[in-house]
């Protein structure tokens, strides 16, 4: 997706050093304020891949409101996982909304907890080096 689109947020989130990296990207009908489509790109263990690709379905369709209320628990509940740090959607919302000023915003599900800034950081594909053995 067009990350410059007005019609799509997108969300960054996780630690490189650490080893997880979501990105997810949301496409909103602005007449209905629901999320048209899905899109994510995940870099970690396998726990965080099943976690964005169940995020990914679970809200398709949802308006903005109904996905900022879901919660990382639900997540972790539906796929049998320790509960994992699922911030993208509402990070994809924020941004939606930065684009969006007009459209009515979200308070995250009822939580009156505030939008979360969004920092988009370039993610450079470096060839990867030849591991080089020694004996």
């Amino acid at each position: 997706m067009d990350k410059n689109a007005t019609d799509v947020g997108t969300g960054l989130v996780g630690a490189p050093a650490c080893g997880d990296v979501m990105k997810l990207q949301i496409k909103v009908d602005p007449t209905s304020n629901t999320i048209s489509d899905v899109k994510f790109k995940t870099f970690g263990c396998g726990s965080a891949i099943a976690s964005s690709s169940y995020l990914t379905e679970l809200v398709q369709g949802m308006t903005l409101e109904d996905a900022g209320k879901v919660r990382n628990t639900e997540i972790a509940r539906e796929l049998c996982l320790p509960p994992v740090k699922q911030d993208a959607i509402k990070s994809a919302i924020s941004n939606y909304y930065s684009k969006n000023p007009k459209a009515a915003a979200t308070d995250l599900g009822g939580t009156s907890a505030p939008m979360p800034k969004v920092e988009v950081e370039q993610v450079m594909d470096t060839p990867a080096q030849p591991s080089v053995a020694t004996a």
